[in-house]
């Protein structure tokens, strides 16, 4: 049976805070994670009614939101350049100038950097699936989470020891 308006609706619902967590980790605020999410979720829409069936539409939906961050990032027209102002706080348990500190050291790396972490560490993704959903090969996934990781430490230079901590 073809999935439904209605079934894709219900999946965005229930999969939506998550994917928006990911997009925020990997645009490094707000109003783009905002932008990411919709665009994915219009080619998730897209693909839901298209030719052939999606048999995992989380792990799909993770793919596309990586794809099309790194995708974003490459045109030249992604000229938006940061403000001096700060970011808004939400009131969250934890350390809020070690989470800022972490959002400016990966905003630093290169977006396949970027979403190859987010992926590996805060969506807790084996590196198969990194590689699977960045359309690379395992040794390459590999090789760039300890080349970004290294680059991470040295961005955030003595506050990389709190992270570990955490």
């Amino acid at each position: 049976m073809r999935p439904t308006t209605d079934d894709f609706e219900e999946f965005a619902r229930a999969r939506t805070p998550h994917l928006y967590r990911t997009a925020w980790l990997l645009a490094g605020d707000r109003h783009h994670a905002e932008d990411l999410l919709q665009e994915t979720l219009a080619k998730m829409f897209r693909a839901w009614h298209g030719v052939r069936r999606i048999d995992n539409p989380q792990a799909y939906a993770q793919t596309v939101l990586a794809r099309t961050f790194i995708s974003q990032r490459r045109r030249r027209s992604w000229t938006e350049q940061p403000t001096s102002t700060l970011p808004e706080r939400a009131e969250r348990p934890g350390d809020p100038e070690l989470r800022l500190s972490l959002q400016q050291a990966l905003a630093e790396l290169a977006p396949l950097d970027r979403a190859v972490l987010v992926l590996r560490f805060f969506e807790d993704r084996s590196v198969e699936q990194v590689a699977l959903d960045l359309g690379k090969n395992a040794g390459a996934i590999r090789t760039r989470t300890s080349r970004a990781l290294e680059r991470l430490r040295v961005v955030l230079g003595d506050d990389a020891v709190h992270l570990i901590a955490l």
